[in-house]
């Protein structure tokens, strides 16, 4: 049923704004040393004319959406090339409804649509991956949202039930068993009250030095931390991801051993292991945890969950993976496109979803539903969000619930990116007794405050309009 306050999308304007880490970060096989962060203004209108404009952001994390051996100037180029495809795409896209409804169609009637064609332009060995489209598409679909907001002037996550909303969830979903979502809407989902304050998770990166027998003397001297010990003690961590390998049994118990003393020795409470997507036997994964189970159960039992260690693609890879979970929560991620592939990982035996903001808030929004209503746990995981793309990220995990806290690591691999930001929100880039602090938050939107910002935006092309 059609709302006075639906907005069909009016204009965009994108941007790119380069950042370099001041440490390599390692995603599966390739590093990590520079990221271009899209950004956009997108603006809309309602049906009495008002126009109101939300901001969406989120990196091009090459590496994450497009793993491939090589060309990653091409895959990056690719990456900017589809996000210019989109800008034009959203200020022609003439629908109006909410932002939910008009998200999803967007995704559904234009951004598929494009993906293909951008895709048959290209060799086999070139062809973009599904989680790329849905990266660069999240920065418009973020800014849809925040748009809403702005334009009823409530937070956007109190514009999810039924007086913002045309559609209730079975619309959208397909329940199993015993679970109807029919007149339920997203807020029923959606913690009653949300904390101001969450537990921060530390990434520890497959090349990151535990101790100074590992310095190499090319480490940064920025007045920032190297050293594990010292990100602790500085931060208060109480959380720490672990990165593995994934093809190196040895070394990703070693790595698991040695983190999980240093852990014990500084008051740490948790950890995680994140197999990076190289796994393709459940006994490579059940192995180790049983070793770290008998050799050292100390860690073992601080281990909260285990993060994605088989292949991006779930449909390719059907792998039964009931005997790691009924070891530790097993959690996708990569492969957790949307709501569909949750339920098909829930059948092969995953306990839990993994969201993120950059594969559209939409999307996060139906996932979770989803996810929570079939008994499965959440996790919001970082895609290394600095500057406004922070916001949204913690908020996510603020309004979900999750197992614990959110991943947090922006402020590890390029802090000052996020200086003008940090200004305005000092406890969302800067952990603090082991949380970051959303109290600074706008009551508008996502709250992001940009005018408070001084940061000047390169225009990557010319505003679009409808």
């Amino acid at each position: 049923m059609a709302k006075p306050t639906d907005i069909r999308p009016k204009a965009a304007a994108l941007y790119f704004l380069p950042v370099t880490t001041r440490v390599p970060l390692k995603f599966g096989t390739e590093v990590t040393t520079s990221v271009t962060v899209a950004r956009v203004r997108l603006t809309v209108e309602n049906r009495q004319g008002i126009a109101s404009v939300g901001w969406g952001e989120t990196p091009l994390s090459v590496q994450w959406v497009w793993p491939q051996e090589g060309n990653y100037e091409g895959r990056h180029q690719a990456l900017k090339a589809f996000c210019g495809c989109l800008n034009r795409a959203w200020a022609q896209f003439d629908y109006l409804g909410d932002p939910l409804d008009v998200g999803i169609r967007f995704q559904d009637e234009v951004l598929r649509p494009l993906f293909n064609s951008f895709n048959e332009e290209r060799p086999d060995s070139e062809k973009m991956p599904w989680l790329a489209a849905l990266v660069c598409g999240s920065l418009f679909d973020v800014a849809l949202h925040d748009a809403f907001g702005r334009s009823v002037g409530l937070p956007t996550y109190q514009t999810y039930g039924a007086a913002f909303l045309n559609r209730p969830l079975d619309q959208y979903l397909s329940a199993q068993r015993n679970v109807d979502f029919s007149g339920q809407f997203p807020d029923r989902f959606l913690t009653s009250k949300a904390p101001v304050s969450l537990a921060a998770w530390h990434l520890v990166g497959g090349l990151d030095p535990l101790d100074e027998s590992e310095l190499t003397g090319a480490e940064p001297e920025d007045g920032y931390p190297v050293l594990l010990r010292d990100w602790i003690q500085r931060d208060g961590l109480d959380c720490l991801k672990v990165k593995l390998r994934g093809n190196d049994a040895a070394w990703d118990f070693d790595r698991l051993q040695r983190i999980g003393s240093i852990a014990v020795e500084e008051g740490v409470s948790w950890l995680t292991a994140d197999f990076n997507c190289t796994v393709t036997d459940p006994d490579y994964v059940n192995e180790i945890l049983d070793r770290l189970r008998d050799d050292q159960p100390r860690t073992y039992g601080m281990l909260l969950y285990v993060e994605q260690p088989f292949p991006y693609d779930l449909e390719a890879n059907p792998i039964d993976v009931h005997s790691v979970s009924a070891r530790k929560p097993l959690f996708l991620d990569e492969s957790a496109h949307d709501w569909r592939l949750i339920q098909m990982g829930r059948e092969l035996g995953w306990t839990g979803v993994a969201l993120k903001t950059c594969k559209t808030q939409s999307g996060a929004l139906l996932s979770a539903c989803w996810a929570k209503a079939h008994g499965m746990t959440l996790m919001v995981q970082d895609l290394t969000n600095p500057m406004l793309a922070q916001v949204p990220h913690v908020l996510l995990a603020a309004h979900v619930g999750t197992i614990m806290g959110v991943e947090t690591n922006a402020m590890q691999f390029y802090p000052d990116a996020s200086l003008p930001e940090s200004k305005v929100h000092p406890g969302l880039y800067r952990r603090q007794g082991g949380r970051v602090d959303l109290s600074t938050i706008g009551d508008a939107g996502f709250g992001y405050r940009e005018s408070e910002v001084e940061r000047e935006l390169p225009l990557a092309g010319a505003e679009h309009e409808g």
